[in-house]
């Protein structure tokens, strides 16, 4: 009885380490190359904004199916931040020769996404910034089998996340 017993937890064990460890190390090496081409993806296009001042539509069509292409479901959160230039502001009667800071103001993924709709192009100018982040709404293989395993991760993690962020070099035409 003792014997039989041994060989079933190690039949079961063999099965393990012949089949879930290897499964759970190429999930995890599709997470790592989802995680490259999202992250070059991202900066791609952050630098095309950057060195052009323009999102397009068309820009921004091909920076999604990108993302796509990779199996997952991803957030793309854009912040572009406008310089609000207000150069000619005195601020206060003490020192009437002080110039008033320059606030930017922020427009989010959708006011650029309606803009996007109606226009051709969302243009930025010289000074204003831009931030893109994208997550994974997604549970990967990865994710799922860890859960299984170790309960490491939560029901509100990611696996895949990349951001950029630059600051706009040139006027968008």
């Amino acid at each position: 009885m003792g014997d039989t017993l041994i060989t079933i937890i190690a039949i079961f064990l063999a099965a393990v380490l012949m089949f879930v460890f290897p499964l759970l190390s190429v999930s995890e090496r599709n997470d790592d190359i989802a995680q490259l081409a999202v992250q070059t993806a991202t900066s791609d296009f952050v630098n095309s904004v950057k060195t052009t001042g323009l999102i397009t539509q068309d820009k921004y069509s091909q920076f999604i199916q990108t993302l796509n292409a990779t199996g997952n479901t991803y957030d793309v959160d854009i912040e572009a931040k406008i310089l609000d230039e207000n150069l000619s502001t005195k601020v206060g009667q003490a020192n009437l020769e002080k110039i008033g800071e320059n606030v930017y103001y922020s427009v989010y993924t959708s006011q650029i996404e309606q803009v996007l709709k109606s226009s051709p192009k969302f243009t930025l100018k010289e000074g204003d910034m831009i931030s893109v982040t994208v997550k994974n709404t997604n549970k990967t293989i990865a994710q799922m089998l860890k859960n299984f395993f170790y309960s490491v991760t939560g029901n509100d993690s990611y696996q895949v996340a990349a951001s950029g962020l630059a600051l706009i070099t040139v006027n968008g035409k």
